[in-house]
């Protein structure tokens, strides 16, 4: 059993194949993969040196009082690149950044004392004193980034100089936060998970009794203010929906579903998986972006889900995969892989630039302003909109998470069972693994998104008869699935496709996804978008730029005809629309249709490539005529 993935559970329905079990070879993702790799990960590490947030380490380190650069969580996005690095040392073996991670290790590691504690923001000389801050502080949150990098070292290259610092802080917290310790929680989730799967990667249980203290600390008031904002205000037992800081809130449902998970706690399982449908069927964006207001980067209250002021932070997405792809292990439904796919294709893929160097911080889906180009040697605030992608941040939380999670995804494409192999993303790839001991190896071939056929190759069949599961997606109405003898058949959308045999080497297995562009319309409860109807095509949620309509135009301007059917033309998904030529006029008046205005028929651009041309305006939910 392969063990180079970020989640490794217990027990669950699941099994998660690892870096070396599926390899990507093209596509959207092996392209952004390698782009990762080859861009992005140096272009943080940059960032991280020029602005002198790693060189706070050294500075710690010399033991005199020194001015700190960065905000008071600024150690974890060292650690998140340095878990980026590590899995990506383990897919490429890259000897280059082997000698950076060595480099960066004996960098944190000097900082580090005695007793395990490691912090550039406190206990140092002229700093305040350790936990002083629990609140906002963020110390056992930068752990948890921390620990999560060393699992993905242990997991790829095993027992190192970092892994050893992650075991002291480990240790460390155990010791001042356990039975009979100090009780409160951090204020930023993270260390639940991280000590959970660090308990996993190591096989010592008291860090899975850690976290499960930490979670059960939850709801408490163990913090002095804010206690919807830290998910303070109720165990996350009785919770409903997550509510509060939707990042915090995400980590957190992650950490639960380890710990029930792994201790058996079939009620707190429960609760998350009641806490997320709640949170799909009324907190989330059509994009599955998470964290719909600016106030505290938070999630509001049901179907108060504005596309303008929308936040769906990128960190945010990454925190509902890492809750979906949990919840999909321990249970085996695949509507949490749909839930993945969602927001991978319309949020994580959108949120860093082509070139991998530059990022979105939040992703709302109504763009009301052509920002211009950000400056390229700047670092701008967070809370900017989402216009232009922009180099780094002040709060730079979002580029070093993107890192580390492309540089795992092939982790979150397939699992197996002790039947078969699923697979749940849908990539050109390799998967080469074990089924109840004997080999299994295939090939995935696909366009895939930009078009629906799946192909699946049976390299080698070591076994007997297999099951192969591929799965269908909701909106997949009329697929179809062949089989290796040619025989077909249509599969509902949203169930699973499977086919057992006692494969042989050259069967092929195709899954036809009917991808066609379609109108989608909002529940009429979303009171932001009632009357409006949005695009999507497979998986890829569509929007309008004013860099495509004519004549100086704005979104502003465009209603469409939602009852005439998108038609797909010369590459390009297009929609009957009419551009209104809007008197400066009292906007309001009686109750009659707005008929005027000039037909015209509007191209429509991925969500994910949106703010790849020249500045413009955007929108997803388009009024209709």
């Amino acid at each position: 059993m392969s063990e180079s993935t970020p989640v490794l559970p217990s027990t669950g329905r699941l099994r998660p194949l690892g870096l070396d079990e599926v390899r990507l070879t093209g596509g959207y993702w092996g392209a952004r993969q390698e782009v990762n790799a080859e861009a992005t990960i140096g272009h943080c590490l940059h960032w991280l040196e020029t602005l002198g947030w790693i060189a706070n380490f050294d500075k710690a380190a010399a033991g005199a009082p020194f001015e700190r650069a960065g905000r008071e969580f600024s150690d974890s996005e060292i650690y998140k690149l340095a878990e980026a690095m590590a899995w990506e040392i383990g897919r490429s073996g890259s000897p280059e950044l082997e000698e950076r991670f060595a480099r960066l290790t004996e960098r944190i590691a000097a900082a580090q004392r005695p007793d395990g504690y490691l912090s550039t923001m406190f206990g140092n000389p002229g700093q305040r004193e350790r936990y002083s801050d629990l609140e906002w502080g963020h110390e056992l949150y930068c752990y948890g980034h921390l620990l999560q990098a060393a699992v993905a070292r242990l997991r790829t290259r095993g027992e190192d100089g970092f892994t050893a610092v992650a075991r002291r802080v480990a240790d460390h917290v155990c010791e001042v936060f356990g039975p009979g310790g100090d009780e409160r929680i951090c204020g930023h989730a993270e260390i639940e998970t991280a000590l959970a799967e660090f308990a996993r990667a190591t096989g010592e249980s008291r860090y899975l009794e850690q976290a499960r203290l930490f979670i059960e600390r939850h709801g408490h008031g163990t913090l002095a203010d804010a206690g919807y904002y830290y998910q303070d205000d109720a165990p996350v037992r009785e919770a409903a929906v997550l509510r509060g800081h939707a990042v915090r809130a995400l980590y957190l449902s992650s950490g639960a579903v380890d710990v029930a998970v792994d201790t058996g706690d079939a009620e707190l399982l429960q609760a998350v998986r009641r806490q997320w449908d709640a949170t799909v069927h009324r907190r989330t964006h059509l994009t599955g972006g998470m964290g719909s207001q600016y106030a505290d980067e938070a999630f509001g209250a049901d179907f108060a889900l504005s596309p303008d002021r929308a936040y769906a932070e990128s960190c945010a997405g990454v925190g509902a995969v890492m809750t979906a792809w949990r919840l999909l292990l321990a249970t085996g439904e695949s509507a949490y892989a749909d839930a993945v796919e969602r927001v991978a294709w319309n949020v994580l893929a959108g949120a860093v630039a082509p070139d991998g160097k530059s990022f979105f911080y939040a992703n709302p889906l109504h763009q009301r302003t052509a920002d211009a180009d950000p400056p390229a040697d700047e670092a701008l605030p967070h809370a900017r909109a989402g216009g232009r992608r922009v180099p780094w941040f002040d709060v730079s939380c979002c580029p070093t998470n993107l890192a580390r999670t492309f540089a795992a995804f092939a982790s979150y494409v397939a699992t197996s069972d002790d039947e078969g192999v699923q697979i749940h993303q849908y990539t050109p790839c390799t998967i080469d693994t074990s089924v109840d001991g004997a080999r299994f190896a295939l090939t995935v071939a696909t366009a895939y998104p930009d078009e629906g056929a799946v192909r699946v190759r049976v390299e080698a069949n070591e076994g007997g008869e297999r099951t192969l599961t591929l799965r269908v997606p909701p909106w997949a109405e009329g697929a179809r699935l062949t089989d290796a003898s040619g025989a077909a058949r249509e599969v509902p959308a949203g169930q699973a496709a499977s086919v057992t045999a006692s494969f042989a080497a050259g069967d092929e297995i195709r899954l036809d996804l009917p991808i066609a562009a379609r109108w989608t319309h909002p529940d009429p409860r979303v009171d932001a978008v009632r009357g409006c109807a949005a695009v999507e095509r497979g998986p890829v949620v569509l929007c309008a730029e004013s860099v495509d309509l004519p004549g100086g135009a704005d979104v502003a301007d465009l209603t469409v005809d939602a009852s005439i059917a998108p038609i797909e033309r010369d590459g390009r998904v297009r929609v009957a629309a009419r551009l209104h030529d809007r008197p400066d006029a009292w906007p309001y008046g009686p109750a009659a249709a707005d008929t005027a205005g000039e037909e015209a028929e509007v191209p429509l651009v991925p969500f994910h490539l949106r703010a790849t041309r020249d500045p413009a305006t955007m929108r997803v939910w388009l009024p209709r005529i």
